[in-house]
């Protein structure tokens, strides 16, 4: 019997493996939330209409607009890194890693992602830890609406493993460990 890329023995020629399938599923994991969280612009905007009609038409600010505004805008920048890093967003200077043959650009996937790595993981350490923090005692903004701070707190850890999952990911793809689900050969843009 043939082993598939990322297969497991026995798997049929060109059948994804299960290594290729949990890759994929981070993929749609990372396109869902980033899809997800794309649309909290919408309850943003109608957060800041409804801010400016009542401050302004009726002379009745709200206490909780601008904090909501903030905090799911802030919600959304964390947890959409790994739907970034999915489409091939994030920055890199190709000026230097395009002039990289293949085997170049493999060794500098993997030196760089040693230090994406602990700029991740820092995320879900430090991160979880304030979060955890954060709701065992119930900690707020300390502002006059004063609303718990947990749920953004909460969106770094997951933030960070999103993130790393899809770094994981893109590596694997890029080393030619895994093949993508369309199996659209490299991307461009960048790799953690």
């Amino acid at each position: 019997m043939t082993s598939s890329v990322g297969g497991l023995s026995g798997s049929p020629p060109g059948a994804p493996g299960a290594l290729a399938r949990a890759c994929d599923a981070i993929d749609r994991i990372n396109e869902r939330m980033g899809l997800l969280w794309g649309l909290t612009i919408l309850v943003v905007t109608a957060a800041v209409i409804y801010e400016v009609v009542a401050r302004d038409v009726f002379s009745a600010p709200t206490r909780w607009s601008n904090e909501t505004t903030v905090y799911l805008s802030a919600m959304a920048y964390l947890i959409a890194g790994g739907y970034a890093l999915l489409h091939r967003r994030h920055v890199r200077i190709d000026v230097i890693y395009e002039r990289l043959s293949p085997r170049g650009r493999a060794l500098m996937d993997l030196f760089t992602f040693v230090f994406f790595a602990a700029y991740a993981l820092t995320l879900v350490w430090i991160g979880g830890r304030d979060a955890l923090a954060a709701i065992q005692s119930g900690e707020g903004t300390g502002t006059p609406w004063n609303p718990v701070i947990w749920p953004v707190k909460a969106a770094i850890p997951l933030a960070g493993l999103l993130l790393f999952a899809q770094g994981v990911v893109n590596l694997l793809r890029d080393l030619g460990l895994v093949r993508g689900a369309a199996d659209e050969g490299p991307s461009p843009g960048a790799t953690p």
